[in-house]
């Protein structure tokens, strides 16, 4: 009799974890379609060239305290012994959905309280030039969703963890690949994340102490990330030697 009640309780438990991996990732795509608009000061309602409000230098100190807040948590929770850490107090099932919505919500601070900074450092008026601007800059959205789907966006963020967990299935990892442009730079992502910050038509102090930064987040992060990726799969050290970190070698084919 006492099997019933505990059957009951596992269900709960899947559904539960289901529910919150969906929100998880519902939070994180509003973000991300937010942060196109905050980039590029599209259509939302605060963006990073916003109206002044405060001055030059306390704008910087709380714009750099934002990026180091953001970059701090995305990658200490992304390494392996935060992982272990973490699951010592959550299901591992929820885990990547846990990183997902941590990072989703620094992102979201940093646009509530973000400080523009007015000063322009360019400013393009020729049309063709804007829209070639503005062609760079979408092509980088459009590069890091696509890069995401390519090495299994669902599993990136979270829900096929917790899909596989719902369904009373073990999880399995994924192999190492190269589909599409891995072929070309090893972080096919970061190159579309750097177009997506540098590409536009006007450049304020703001947008460039924010590319500037995330640029150099990037830098760091990808060390950070290749190490684990070595520890993951021994083939990556291979792959590190033939194929370019972010600028693709065309004309020369890669192994």
């Amino acid at each position: 009799m006492s099997t019933v009640p505990a059957a009951h309780a596992s269900r709960f438990r899947r559904g539960f974890i289901l529910a919150y991996g969906l929100l998880s990732y519902a939070v994180f795509f509003a973000t991300f379609l937010y942060a196109a608009g905050f980039v590029g000061n599209l259509w939302v309602p605060k963006s990073i060239d916003s109206a002044t409000s405060v001055s030059f230098s306390r704008a910087l100190l709380v714009n750099l305290g934002l990026l180091s807040v953001f970059a701090v948590q995305h990658s200490v929770m992304a390494r392996p012994a935060f992982k272990r850490w973490l699951v010592r107090w959550l299901p591992q099932p929820a885990e990547r959905s846990t990183y997902t919505l941590a990072s989703s919500l620094a992102l979201i601070a940093l646009f509530w309280y973000w400080q523009p900074m007015g000063g322009v450092v360019w400013h393009l008026e020729d049309p063709a030039a804007r829209v070639i601007m503005y062609s760079l800059f979408a092509f980088g959205w459009l590069l890091v969703l696509v890069s995401t789907f390519l090495i299994n966006h669902f599993d990136l963020f979270g829900l096929r963890q917790v899909w596989l967990y719902f369904r009373n299935r073990p999880y399995t990892a994924l192999n190492f690949g190269t589909p599409g442009p891995y072929r070309l730079v090893r972080h096919p992502l970061y190159v579309g994340w750097l177009f997506a910050f540098w590409a536009t038509p006007v450049m304020t102090m703001a947008h460039l102490v924010f590319a500037l930064m995330t640029t150099a987040y990037i830098l760091v992060a990808i060390q950070l990330e290749e190490r684990d990726l070595i520890e993951a799969h021994p083939e990556y050290e291979s792959y590190r030697e033939a194929v370019p970190m972010l600028v693709p070698r065309f004309g020369r084919k890669s192994g």
